[in-house]
């Protein structure tokens, strides 16, 4: 049997490696922190959640959930992790960082099967008939690994910015100001609420789009075909799905009034109505001494941050422990390099799992790696992989990345829009939109189950109690 060599050690890669062990192959475990780090990361944990702490809804039938009931099925590793370290959210999943990259940890060192290596992989051996190669070093891939992936696929990479948010201390909110609810009421009241009027609201919004930003630094800008990641004088590119607040408010004064401060379903019970904006603060680790913006990532300069983000009321005299920023996210471009079982197509020894593939989220990028390291141990088995349904959320997924308009590609969350639509007759019998989505989730749980069930041995569904 080959062996498996896995190269990155944030969410993708510790999937794909446990999973990999789960199916009885030997894997090596690359991440290059702390020999070397990233521009984003703060410690050289595997698994660190480097920007907000959620995994996204909860809530029945929606598309988040789908994706993580077909990953609990599965027996994700690391989901089953998440969900020991839950911490209040409302109706979303959201974890105790550090906590959840300790168990993580833990599970990888305690696997005889898995052998981790601390140090920096600059080379891909494309020929090496002994090894099946995972590549899962993330959105801040090295600059040297980065031009070997380019040199060997010959595209050039494409290049948007991912978020940070800010992190205040808990104890420093005024509580007097703000109030804990949940959106219509829907799941548990754990977000704490900092309510504008149209006064405050305006203050804060001229403070935001004046303030001073951050210049782009050179490993930030978007690389062209000639200069390997170092180009200088590239334009910002922010992705569409990720925009700076700042940016977001320059596109009109209610741009965030129905984005990230959106007050719709949330009742201030000082008043009995909806503030006229809202920004919410969500729960950071279990013992609640923090807590993140939601939706606050920004590209301004730290004492502009703490000037501009003292105008939220309740955070008057705030201590911020982490201010938000931005940073530059490499990806390769999917649709002309992989196969659905996320396969180089020039090179099908070697997979891409997690962002650098093209997939948005912590639970999309803990999903495919859960597929790759699947994909990984049938190769290492002389087995043919057997991609993912396409009904599925996971199929869907990857069929989108791997079939998107070549020229629009950007990366993508999972979201009902990339799933099969019901056939039309259905759609003109149903109307109500839940109602339809409850079906697509039917249909897409009925056909996870069947491949799970009959696809190869090296597929078989793992219990969650492994």
């Amino acid at each position: 049997m080959k062996r498996i060599k896995i190269i990155g050690g944030g969410l993708a890669g510790p999937e794909a490696a446990l999973q990999a062990a789960a199916q009885g192959c030997l894997v090596d475990l690359y991440e290059m922190r702390p020999t070397r780090s990233t521009e984003a990361h703060q410690t050289s944990d595997f698994a660190e959640l480097v920007c907000s702490n959620s995994l996204k809804s909860e809530s029945e039938n929606t598309a988040p959930w789908l994706l993580k009931q077909e990953m609990r099925q599965a027996g994700s590793f690391l989901l089953r992790e998440a969900d020991a370290t839950a911490v209040p959210a409302g109706h979303a999943l959201a974890v105790d960082r550090v906590l959840f990259s300790q168990r993580v940890a833990t599970l990888l060192e305690s696997n005889p099967k898995i052998t981790i290596h601390r140090e920096e992989v600059t080379t891909l051996e494309e020929s090496d008939p002994d090894t099946i190669t995972i590549l899962a070093s993330g959105p801040l891939t090295s600059p040297a690994l980065a031009a070997e992936l380019q040199r060997l696929t010959g595209a050039d990479h494409l290049a948007f910015y991912d978020s940070i948010s800010p992190i205040v201390d808990a104890t420093t909110i005024d509580m007097e100001k703000v109030y804990f609810a949940a959106r219509y009421d829907k799941g548990t009241a754990d977000y704490i609420n900092c309510p504008f009027t149209k006064e405050e609201y305006d203050r804060f919004l001229d403070a935001l789009t004046t303030a001073e930003a951050l210049p782009a630094k050179s490993w930030e800008q978007i690389p062209t075909p000639d200069s390997r990641l170092t180009t200088h004088n590239s334009p910002v590119h922010y992705f569409e799905g990720c925009l700076p607040i700042e940016e977001t408010a320059r596109r009109g004064r209610d741009t965030l009034r129905f984005g990230p401060m959106k007050p719709v379903g949330l009742t201030d019970p000082k008043t009995g109505r909806w503030p006229y904006a809202v920004v919410q603060l969500r729960q950071e680790n279990l013992r609640a001494d923090s807590y993140n913006l939601v939706g606050f990532q920004n590209h301004l300069k730290f004492g502009e941050q703490k000037r501009v983000l003292s105008l939220i009321p309740g955070l008057e005299n705030a201590t911020f422990l982490r201010y938000g920023q931005i940073h530059r996210n490499t990806y390769i471009h999917a649709p002309s390099l992989l196969t659905e079982t996320l396969q180089l197509r020039s090179h099908p020894t070697i997979l891409i799992a997690g962002q650098l593939s093209g997939v948005e989220g912590y639970t999309e990028s803990i999903a495919s790696g859960m597929l790759a390291g699947r994909y990984a141990a049938a190769l290492a088995q002389g087995l043919t992989p057997e991609p993912a349904p396409r009904q599925s959320a996971n199929g869907s997924l990857s069929h989108y990345i791997t079939h998107a308009e070549s020229k629009r590609f950007q990366p993508a969350n999972i979201t009902f829009d990339l799933l099969p639509p019901l056939e039309e007759e259905l759609r003109k019998k149903i109307r109500d939109k839940k109602e339809r989505h409850k079906l697509q989730c039917d249909r897409a749980l009925a056909a996870w189950n069947s491949w799970l069930a009959t696809s190869p041995a090296a597929f078989r569904a793992l219990p969650t109690t492994i």
